[in-house]
């Protein structure tokens, strides 16, 4: 067994022009939307700007207009995306819009795929995913749905109230998590459909997310029976497809953005003096720089491992979910230690370290929190003991 760590060429040609389009373009409008948000004439200028560059949509494939990468080759992508807050927007592989398109490709029909996938991938609409619910509904256990959906002539009425529901306001479709009599079901639903209603924004730590994170409700919304996604009852298997790639993805940008933090915080440490000496030459400051490079190294060892299996075919649950939660908490130690490393300037928008902070805190929480995850990893590893101990 051999692994090769070695970049192609196609691939380290994309990653440079990457690199290239985040310091050139992304990095000089981070403080633009720190100040506004990710508004959708930033986000078309920006896409655009991507497009002009050659490295749009790397995830998406070559037929949609995308790179055409395999998945393995996507983490090294969009970590070097996830480097300015601004890149996955640019070049369309920021959440959810990401997810949804993966989801759409595997699992959309024909009609739905020229329909909803086309005009997602190629960066001309938004979407959301509506699955969240307010207690006592979905959350970290999809299986508690309230939303319901019942047969009418000619397709389905869809009832609930979701929240927190990323890029709802100005998406032009949502995929609905919805349960009806067979189980959970996922439909496609146009957001400007009679009885569909986005509602305020949630104020969360995170603001860069286009669209936001809403309360949406479904009056009486009616979906054409064509709008299923799949079929009924299979809405928590087409979740895992979508959410055990998207979690990864989650990582490799998240990854990109802790690297930076971490490159932020160690060119101050070599140039801060204090208590006559450098920054850098303090023990507990170089603990500290030593323990996000650990971090950094492990967490993308964990990522390329999970996205290679998805690369070659495997379901890759069980990896997955043990890259996220080491990488959502390692990363969160990096930028933490990076903050710290940069004192009272760390925790300002200025030195992009401290908006940076405030981003990535959910990720331990969304797309399965830490503790969802250990306990199925846990629940797996416990039955495979009972298997083999024929209990």
């Amino acid at each position: 067994m051999g692994f090769a760590f070695a970049l192609d060429e196609r691939t380290a040609r994309w990653q440079s022009g990457i690199r290239d389009f985040i310091e050139k373009v992304a990095i000089p409008r981070e403080q633009e939307a720190f100040g506004t948000g990710v508004t959708e004439s930033l986000r078309s200028s920006m896409q655009q700007s991507a497009r002009e560059h050659g490295i749009f949509a790397p995830q998406v494939a070559a037929e949609l207009g995308g790179g055409g990468f395999a998945f393995d080759e996507v983490a090294v992508l969009l970590e070097e995306a996830g480097t300015s807050l601004l890149g996955p927007v640019a070049l369309n592989c920021a959440a959810p819009d990401e997810g949804n398109i993966h989801l759409l490709q595997q699992v959309a029909s024909a009609p739905q795929r020229e329909r909803y996938l086309v005009p997602l991938a190629k960066g001309f609409v938004r979407s959301c995913f509506a699955m969240t619910e307010p207690p006592p509904g979905a959350g970290s256990d999809p299986a508690a749905l309230c939303t319901r959906a019942e047969r009418t002539a000619g397709g389905w009425r869809l009832n609930g109230i979701k929240h927190l529901i990323t890029g709802a306001e100005g998406a032009a479709f949502a995929i609905v998590m919805a349960a009806e009599e067979t189980g959970a079901t996922m439909f496609l639903v146009d957001t400007d459909q009679t009885g569909f209603h986005v509602g305020p924004h949630a104020h969360t730590l995170d603001r860069m997310m286009a669209g936001g994170h809403c309360e949406v409700r479904l009056e009486n919304v009616f979906v054409p029976e064509a709008q299923m996604l799949g079929e009924p009852g299979k809405g928590l298997r087409y979740a895992q497809v979508r959410l055990a790639p998207a979690r990864l993805t989650h990582c490799m940008r998240w990854l990109g953005a802790a690297r930076r933090a971490h490159e932020i915080a160690v060119r101050r440490a070599v140039r801060r003096e204090l208590f006559g000496s450098v920054l850098a030459d303090l023990g507990m400051a170089q603990q500290m720089i030593a323990d996000n490079e650990i971090d950094l190294h492990a967490a993308r060892a964990l990522l390329w491992q999970a996205s290679w299996e998805i690369a070659q075919g495997a379901r890759s649950t069980e990896s997955s979910s043990r890259a996220k939660v080491f990488i959502s908490e390692a990363v969160s130690r990096v930028v933490d230690r990076s903050v710290q490393l940069c004192g009272g300037l760390g925790t300002s928008d200025e030195l992009v370290v401290g908006r940076t902070y405030a981003e990535v805190r959910a990720f331990r929480i969304y797309d399965g929190s830490s503790e969802t995850h250990r306990m199925s990893i846990a629940k797996r590893v416990a039955r495979q003991a009972k298997t083999e101990a024929g209990l």
